[in-house]
């Protein structure tokens, strides 16, 4: 052992101890195990809690030996005697004796733990950990509690299976109140499912009293459970599930969870049929996933297709167009599977795949009839519209062109059936399984596809009168009904999950989830009309949708780059536009991803306004695809509200957003280099960074947990050092004083001199500082190293550093103080509120 280290804990010399600091890390590197060792014999000592000498001697070794693990980046050397440190340190009080007053031995847990713990990508270490880690959870220290809870979700990110082996005990700290290791669960699920099975109906229990993000971690945890197709936790979850429909919130997860259980189980979902049904009438937004899971119901037995078929129909007649190909192809899978709920007329019936309502209206005189003759056996049983079908073909039969209708409509017929094959209770059909070349020979003649249904309307014999063609033509969007644009500035605001799992969409608000649906759902195979003489009419509404056929094309290119551009510059969580004196600007939203206990944005906001709205409408544009499997559609109304706030920052004359969009799909390089630039100016990269491990952006405090233990004690300086402060306002005069700073708390602090001359200034309350700027030096002048500004509410102070590096330390650090200190401002007003 160092001999310093040897006089300091041998003669626990406390006059020495801050000598160990000015002591190489090298130097001192092979002595640590030892001096752990003779520091454990110390504070197991019975006398320890009251010798007030010891503990100091202790409390500085043990952060000038957790200093040199860090810097030497020795900690597999010297992970078995510190982890023994940390572990003798259960066995003394860890409670709190008093307000915030933590014990002896809470203080060098704590200490031990960020050292240790910040290794979470490091498995020989968390192998000895993690077995002394989770004892921490029931030792009544709540603080220890939280921030072990942080570090152990880390630790599942990297190495759940360390964690499997203690899933009871992690469950048992949630009941008792640690929500935060909710986050934990679902990666363990999958090693202990039976652990978390036997305690499930009482984790559900909670969910009125934990936070959204709490909340959405639970359910990621169900939507786990549900992959492993267990009945015994389908029958706790689905209950619950249900009951919990209603919360707009969560609709979209819930409904994720509930298609994943009819994929296996589609009977446990009949009882709760109804409420599916009331929540679509009252959504019809969600009619793609509610279209699956009667699906799947509908193919239990025939007498659950007979009830599932009725909804399906009905809303096959009254939904906009993307949601057509969606419900046809589960009512054509549900009539494949029972055929004699609509005899061999079935065919005919979907072949008149130019008008969806002529199909319901159909479809529902069937299952009408067929009701009325159940029970009753008749072999020769078809009803009068197919006698009128074949009636109508031998009208035109001899027209030749009539001939090479048929043609073309067999082929769509053949298409169809083909998909319908396919394995599986539940089919996830998509406009990209039809390729384009299988496309162009699936084309109607409008003028010819329009006689023929013609035809076959008029002799149609039908109680109700004239079918009416008005199922393709897509629902009208008012952008007033939406939240975001009801308040005078247009608005876009969502959040997304970075796992990539399907419960991505879960995050996004519901003012933006409304939109999203839309344009996930494939639309049924277009008939793609065409005149064949030079005068031919323009095609549908719906069959111009430029913007998709586009995304369609390059849609691997969109989601690699999407990915590329997020890890350099982050997405908003909402964005303004504002009218400016001169043009509109975007006002942008930042928060935290993981929103941690010592989160620099879990309440409030890095808020950016800038001049050029455009780019950053694009990138929210790509994010936006990048999270959907199909291509974004003009019509769905995420992409109308993006269009809408493009459309108020149009310059007269310029292009519009799907044109925008489709010709310069990517921000140009220029752009990007001017957002980023600017994102550097603001010090946006001082308090976010990008995560690999949880890829997404976080903030300062949840990417560097270890730091959250100094930052966050009493009078424990996050940065001090010399700082030169100019005594004069005016730039011409450079007078300046050296000072010693700290930057502590929630204050910059200086040491006074011994000078009479010395002004006795108050410290800065970083609270009231409005923003930080870098002082720009001049190309000339290179002996002045970079200097920088804060302005407070009525006071500009610049200083500066002795050189750039050291500028850029303190400017990260007090952006980091800046931003907890009105973090901090910000929970407790919601808290007092």
């Amino acid at each position: 052992m160092h001999q310093l280290f040897r006089l300091v804990l041998g003669q626990k010399n406390l006059s020495r101890a801050g000598d160990l600091f000015s002591l190489d890390d090298s130097e001192i590197e092979d002595s640590l195990t030892e001096a752990l060792e003779q520091i454990k014999i110390i504070s197991s000592s019975s006398d320890y809690q009251t010798n007030s000498n010891d503990q100091a001697v202790v409390e500085i070794c043990v952060t000038r030996i957790t200093t040199a693990i860090r810097e030497t980046e020795s900690i597999e050397r010297h992970a078995k005697a510190l982890v023994g440190l940390w572990d003798s340190c259960l066995e003394h009080n860890l409670r709190p004796s008093g307000k915030d007053e933590d014990t002896p031995h809470a203080k060098i847990a704590s200490d031990i733990m960020s050292c240790i713990l910040q290794n979470y990508n490091r498995p020989p270490v968390m192998a000895l950990a993690i077995p002394i880690a989770v004892k921490f959870l029931h030792r009544g220290n709540k603080e220890l509690c939280r921030n072990m809870s942080n570090y152990l979700s880390l630790v599942a990110i990297t190495k759940a299976d360390l964690l499997a082996d203690h899933t009871e005990v992690i469950v048992k700290s949630i009941l008792q109140g640690n929500a935060m290791l909710l986050r934990v669960l679902p990666a363990v699920y999958e090693k202990q499912p039976q652990a978390i099975n036997r305690r499930l109906t009482e984790l559900l229990a909670l969910m009125s009293r934990l936070e959204q993000p709490e909340q959405y971690h639970l359910l990621r945890l169900l939507h786990v459970a549900a992959k492993t197709k267990q009945p015994e936790m389908v029958q706790k979850c689905i209950p619950f599930l249900i009951g919990h429909l209603q919360d707009s919130t969560h609709t979209d997860v819930i409904l994720s969870i509930l298609t994943e259980i009819a994929g296996y189980a589609p009977e446990a979902l009949n009882s709760s049929l109804p409420v599916l049904k009331e929540m679509a009438e009252r959504r019809p937004y969600l009619i793609g996933q509610m279209a699956r899971i009667y699906g799947a119901v509908g193919h239990v037995d025939e007498e659950r297709a007979r009830s599932c078929l009725p909804f399906l129909v009905s809303q096959l007649a009254n939904m906009e167009h993307s949601f057509h190909h969606i419900l046809l192809l589960e009512i054509k899978s549900i009539t494949d599977a029972f055929s004699s709920i609509l005899g061999p007329q079935s065919r005919d019936i979907f072949r008149m795949s130019n008008s969806f309502t002529a199909i319901a209206k159909l479809l529902t005189q069937q299952l009408e009839t067929a009701k009325a003759r159940s029970g009753r056996k008749k072999a020769s049983a078809e009803i009068e519209f197919p006698e009128k079908l074949r009636e109508a073909k031998l009208t035109i039969a001899g027209n030749e062109d009539h001939e090479k209708l048929q043609v073309k409509i067999q082929a769509f017929e053949d298409k169809i059936n083909a998909e319908s094959n396919t394995p599986g209770s539940i089919r996830r059909y998509s406009l990209g399984h039809v390729c384009k070349e299988e496309r162009k020979d699936i084309r109607f003649s409008r003028s010819k596809s329009l006689a023929l249904h013609t035809v076959l309307t008029k002799g149609m014999n039908s109680d109700d009168g004239e079918v009416v063609e008005s199922g393709d033509t897509p629902a009208s969007i008012s952008l007033s009904d939406l939240d975001p644009l009801s308040q005078g500035n247009d608005k876009w605001s969502f959040k997304a999950d970075a796992d990539g799992s399907q419960l991505g969409n879960s995050s996004v608000s519901h003012s933006s989830s409304i939109h999203i649906e839309s344009e996930n759902l494939p639309e049924l195979v277009k008939e793609n009309y065409r005149e064949e003489t030079p005068e031919a009419t323009t095609s549908p509404v719906e069959y111009q949708d430029k913007l998709y056929l586009h995304l369609k094309e390059n849609l691997s290119k969109v989601k690699a780059y999407a990915v590329e551009i997020g890890k350099k510059i982050p997405v908003p969580d909402q964005c303004t536009i504002e009218d400016s004196v001169r043009s509109c600007v975007a006002k942008l939203f930042f928060t935290c991803s993981l929103k941690g206990h010592y989160c620099l944005y879990s309440k409030s906001s890095f808020i950016l306004i800038s001049q050029e709205p455009q780019p950053w409408i694009q990138i929210m544009f790509l994010f936006q695809q990048r999270l959907f499997p199909e291509p974004l559609s003009i019509q769905s109304r995420s992409v109308q509200l993006l269009r809408a706030l493009w459309e108020k920052t149009q310059a007269e004359g310029a292009h519009s957003f799907e044109t925008a969009m489709m010709e310069s799909t990517f921000p140009q390089q220029k752009a990007l280099d001017q957002v980023q630039l600017h994102l550097e100016e603001v010090r946006f990269f001082d308090v976010f960074g990008f995560s690999e491990a949880a890829g997404a952006w976080q903030c300062f405090m949840c990417n560097n947990p270890e730091k959250a233990s100094v930052v966050n004690q009493d009078g424990q300086p996050l940065i001090e050092g010399k700082l030169k402060e100019k005594q004069v306002r005016w730039k011409f005069i450079k007078r300046w004083k050296t000072r010693y700073f700290t930057l502590a708390g929630n204050q910059l602090l200086f040491q006074k001199g011994k000078s009479k001359d010395d002004p006795d200034d108050s410290p800065i309350e970083l609270s009231k500082v409005q923003s930080v700027k870098v002082v720009a030096r001049k190309r000339r002048d290179r002996s002045l190293p970079r200097a920088f500004e804060i302005f407070t509410d009525n006071k500009t102070y610049v200083f500066k550093a002795k050189d750039e590096k050291n500028a850029e330390e303190w400017l990260q650090c007090i952006n980091v103080a800046v931003a907890q200190a009105k973090e901090r401002e910000s929970r407790e007003v919601t808290t007092y509120l």
